[in-house]
């Protein structure tokens, strides 16, 4: 196997092709990079810049560069010595614009008699065997807006296919509709009608199921080319949490490379451990940004930065986002859960549901591996029935329902032998704890934000030098191929903004005093929010106000404590926005944020430098995020 020195992310994208990426290789050479890493490049989403919503399986993207541009990317980096890691994506597919996706739209023509009916994850049962899609408005008789084109069911600019013999001469298009295997609903409904695996949250990303053999090798053909013609040297695989099977889907993987460099985009909690005979190098890096980040946080500031912004503790606070999750965002896959238990379970479906819940809100990690990681979902049965004892017959019924194994049992087991309910339960817990915590808690726990960040815990506030160093022995011995990382596509914030919000440690009664200024002369109505933008604000400061506003935005809709994104609180909203206009119009306010951003300018330039410094020396393949290299002050998304 060949492992790399360093790691260089590019994001490609139809702005920035894999033949743009060939010309940039001289550079990453002169740099010190030994093998380019990039986003996406199976056929994506049209204009889509990221990636991850992949149509076309078969094919790299032509607005990416196509085969050509991978062959031109490929040859100038080996010529140069480098290698090339390429993210993959196994788990879900795009599928916004059905039209593009053949599997999709195959799936949504034929129902059930389909070919690809086997290669999504659907649950046709729960909608008298139709496919439910959350695609219409809240206007009133939104069907009716159905039009009847060419063999196309067209609903504004979206166009969904008729099954044959479903469309006479004379027939209206809500007749139509009536007979196709799909059924258009309002994407209000989808929260807790869905009846397919999505992507978290997001409608427009469909689960696939490559544990199956078949869907497995078509949707891996292309990339089997690419190590068959030598033209790829390692892999990234995004969300493994997400598959039925992760270990055998690794194992396959491995084989069909030949042996190749594989990653996991895996989030481990503090002291958690990948699972056991993985068939990878190791992680993305998430575990090693939070080691890092710790280093540079001043525990003599904790109490004072607790104290400015009284909140609940973050263990409540976390068990509530994702019990909140469980009941509304993620709702369909609970329900999903529920009709997977088994008729003489004693569980009705309202106390089922409840219980399910609260199990997932009470999950200590993202997932189990079963037979790995039994003694979590034990965990979670003692710590929701100590919060709920009203459940408890329900929760110890469970507990045996999603771990049929018999106890002590180590050895591996087939999916089968698990059942749906047990498999399906170790992909839901990881969905509700990314939305629950990454996507609510962090902001709205604002402590000190350069700790909010994917893979770590905010909790948590610093660790010593001698404990750094024990964490990288650790790492040294048991993955020193594993990816580290201070940046990436995912960052809640770049590596720079968060050094120079680390700053805020070291002068607590500063910041405090700084903080009660900023939030007297413009006023949110959300003190944790906006101790959540300040930061954010004199971290990236200066920040063009587009910028801050956007930011403003999706801050406070994630958070969902004073508005959301399915109903903005337009007075809280209204205020919010003022402040941040404030930023540049308010002569006092603008002052109090570049006072304090000279002040801590320097400790956060030391910051940065000291922080990539430890990343580029330390054990694993430190990964450099496309013009990192230079001072980065971005924000999510």
């Amino acid at each position: 196997m060949r492992t790399p020195l360093s790691t260089y992310r590019l994001q490609i994208r139809p702005s920035f092709t894999l033949f743009d990426a060939a010309e940039l290789v001289p550079y990453l050479q002169d740099l010190g990079v030994d093998w380019v890493y990039l986003s996406p490049i199976l056929t994506a989403e049209p204009g889509s810049d990221h990636g991850y919503d992949v149509v076309d399986p078969t094919a790299v993207d032509p607005a990416r560069g196509g085969a050509e541009g991978l062959k031109a990317l490929s040859d100038a980096a080996h010529a140069a010595g480098m290698g090339v890691l390429v993210d993959i994506v196994p788990n879900h597919m795009g599928v916004a614009t059905p039209a593009q996706n053949a599997w999709w739209w195959s799936l949504l023509k034929e129902g059930r008699g389909s070919r690809y009916a086997e290669a999504f994850d659907v649950d046709w049962d729960a909608a008298g065997g139709k496919l439910r899609l959350p695609v219409l408005g809240d206007g009133d008789n939104e069907l009716e807006q159905l039009k009847l084109v060419n063999d196309e069911l067209h609903y504004y600019d979206n166009r969904y296919p008729v099954a044959q013999g479903t469309a006479s001469e004379g027939d209206s298009a809500v007749d139509v509709h009536a007979r196709q295997h799909y059924e258009l609903v309002n994407w209000r409904r989808a929260d807790n009608e869905l009846n397919y695996r999505r992507f978290f949250g997001v409608n427009t990303l469909a689960g696939i199921r490559v544990e199956e053999p078949w869907v497995f090798d078509e949707s891996h053909a292309e990339i089997k080319r690419w190590f068959d013609e030598g033209l790829v040297d390692g892999l990234r695989i995004d969300h493994p949490d997400g598959l039925a099977d992760p270990k055998g889907y690794l194992a396959r993987l491995r084989k069909l490379t030949g042996g190749a460099y594989i990653l996991v985009e895996k989030i481990l909690e503090p002291g958690e451990k990948l699972p056991r005979n993985w068939e990878t190098e190791g992680t993305t890096g998430y575990d090693a940004l939070a080691d890092i980040d710790r280093l540079f946080a001043d525990p003599a500031g904790e109490a004072t930065l607790t104290d400015m912004v009284p909140v609940e503790p973050y263990a409540d606070m976390i068990h509530g986002t994702k019990r909140g999750i469980s009941d509304q965002l993620l709702h369909s896959e609970v329900q999903r859960l529920v009709r997977l238990l088994p008729a003489d379970s004693g569980l009705d479906p309202e106390t089922a549901a409840d219980a399910l819940a609260e199990l997932l809100a009470c999950f200590p990690v993202y997932r189990s591996y079963l037979p790995d990681g039994a003694e979590y979902l034990t965990e979670a049965v003692i710590t929701a029935t100590v919060h709920r004892p009203d459940l408890a017959a329900a929760l110890t019924t469970l507990g045996g329902l999603l771990n049929p194994l018999k106890p002590g049992e180590t050895k591996d087991v087939s999916l089968q032998a698990l059942g749906e309910l047990a498999v399906r339960f170790q992909q839901t817990s990881g969905m509700v704890m990314a939305k629950g915590v990454e996507d609510t808690a962090f902001y709205r726990y604002s402590r000190l934000t350069s700790l909010n960040e994917v893979g770590a815990d905010p909790a948590h506030f610093a660790v010593t030098p001698s404990d750094l160093h024990s964490r990288m022995l650790h790492r040294q011995l048991e993955q020193p191929a594993a990816m580290t990382a201070l940046t990436t596509h995912d960052t809640k914030r770049s590596e720079d903004t968060r050094a120079r919000i680390s700053v805020l440690s070291e002068i607590p009664g500063e910041w405090s005093k700084t903080f009660t200024a900023l939030e007297s002369a413009a006023p949110m109505g959300d003190v944790p929010m906006a101790n959540l933008l300040w930061q954010a604000i004199v971290g990236a400061w200066p920040l063009s106000r587009e910028r801050a506003h956007a930011y403003a935005e999706k801050a406070s809709r994630e958070a969902s404590s004073s508005t959301a994104w399915t109903a903005p609180n337009a007075g809280f909203e209204e205020r919010m926005h003022a402040a941040v206009d404030a930023a540049f119009d308010n002569p006092e306010v603008t002052a109090r944020i570049e006072g304090l951003v000279e002040r801590i300018l320097s400790a956060g330039y030391s910051n940065s430098l000291s922080a990539k410094l430890l990343q580029l020396t330390m054990p694993g393949v430190p990964d450099v995020y496309k013009g990192t290299e230079f001072w980065d002050r971005s924000l999510v998304d």
